[in-house]
């Protein structure tokens, strides 16, 4: 596993240490999220577990969250991106986002980072990500109501 990131800004920081996650406020955002509704905790545990992640704090407060799920050598998929809505429009997301992107292993190692979204992709384009509209290029299998299935 990689070192851990840690950046600061203001009254906030960003860190990659699994150890400050707080795994509880994580489930709470995206069993609410409109992709992951329904998450059981299990599976945001494991999900972390399989991933790297950045955690977003205001003091010991985790306000927002990022993972990529990757390989660590070649390819990774960025998701679960979100910061609490009392904290949106700070400028947060761009700076989580900046911050993911200057870790080692995406800014130096992955030759493909993939992510979808339906909410923000002015946010995602102005880090320098693309949409890949090209016929035949992604194909997806989706299953948005998985997590209700149970």
């Amino acid at each position: 596993m990689p070192q851990p990131l840690y950046r600061e800004k203001d009254r906030f920081c960003v860190s990659s240490d699994n150890q400050l996650l707080d795994i509880d406020a994580i489930h709470r955002y995206l069993n609410r999220s409109s992709w992951a509704a329904g998450i059981d905790i299990d599976t945001v545990r494991l999900s972390i577990a399989h991933s790297l992640n950045f955690g977003l704090y205001h003091a010991a407060e985790q306000i927002g969250f990022a993972r990529v799920v990757t390989d660590f050598a070649t390819f990774g998929y960025l998701c679960d991106v979100y910061v609490l809505e009392e904290y949106q429009q700070q400028g947060l997301g761009r700076w989580l986002m900046e911050c993911c992107h200057s870790h080692p292993l995406l800014s130096e190692k992955l030759r493909r980072i993939m992510l979808v979204t339906s909410t923000a992709p002015w946010l995602y384009e102005k880090i320098g990500y693309c949409a890949a509209n090209q016929p035949d290029f992604v194909w997806q299998m989706v299953r948005p109501d998985i997590y209700q299935r149970k």
